[in-house]
């Protein structure tokens, strides 16, 4: 299952959940406004930037919104 970390606030987030949502894939949120989270976070991606795509299935991990779309498009739709 896709793992994606993010920000409630965040636009971005909400953009690839969106788009997740409308195409029934399923995946798990993950908020890095907790502090646990976030150090996962930087642990496997090496930043602290949302959205954080996680496939661990297909072992891909992925920032920004307009590249996890197209990934996803690719390879779920």
């Amino acid at each position: 299952m896709i793992e994606l970390f993010m920000l409630e606030f965040c636009g971005y987030c909400k953009k690839v959940i969106s788009y997740m949502d409308e195409h029934e894939i399923p995946y798990k949120t993950i908020d890095i406004s907790d502090k646990a989270n976030e150090e996962e976070l930087i642990r496997i991606g090496g930043k602290r930037q949302v959205p954080f795509l996680l496939d661990r299935e297909k072992k891909v991990e992925m920032y920004e919104s307009d590249d996890i779309l197209e990934y996803l498009r690719e390879t779920y739709s």
